[in-house]
């Protein structure tokens, strides 16, 4: 199996699962957020909805964080444009993984914020890491968003109290 079909094959298997927990987003409840430090839930919901569509800057060999000056986190107003976001932005990323080859995909990849470096790696460890373990991470977050307003948690890798019984995971 091809670095590429790898990668692609364990996004499609994670955003499955975002999916399901961006899906059980209570469009009224938006403005939520369970600590003043914390994100507001859609805030976080949004995150998690744009970052399949930051790896095309990814398509470079170097990423400075200090060059961008007109980003907008995006903030859904409501689950509908929430979902429509994140699958529009994962349909993309597959379509941009499926242009690359394994020579591309092994190229360093290197991510700084001015002279800060971040992360130098192969530029496929850092698509994992940054478009399906960061994703992961926060996913997590929201999980837990959801079960402090009662609603209920979906399944990502089984079971949960709400939905004991299993469904395809991968």
């Amino acid at each position: 199996m091809s670095i590429r079909e790898e990668l692609i094959g364990d996004l499609r298997a994670e955003a499955a699962n975002t999916d399901r927990v961006l899906e059980a987003v209570p469009g009224d409840r938006l403005a939520w957020r369970p600590h003043e430090k914390s994100l507001t839930l859609a805030e976080l919901a949004g995150h998690l909805a744009e970052l399949p569509g930051w790896v095309q800057a990814m398509m470079q060999d170097d990423l400075d964080f200090a060059t961008i000056t007109d980003y907008t986190p995006f903030i859904p107003a409501g689950r509908a444009e929430l979902l429509e976001t994140f699958r529009r932005n994962v349909a993309e990323l597959e379509r941009t993984l499926a242009a690359k080859d394994d020579a591309f995909l092994s190229a360093r990849f290197t991510m700084r914020n001015g002279r800060t470096l971040l992360m130098q790696l192969p530029r496929h460890a850092a698509l994992r890491t940054l478009a399906i373990h960061h994703a992961i991470h926060h996913r997590g977050q929201l999980t837990v968003y959801l079960r402090l307003l009662g609603c209920p948690v979906p399944q990502t890798y089984g079971p949960t109290a709400d939905n004991p019984g299993w469904v395809r995971i991968v």
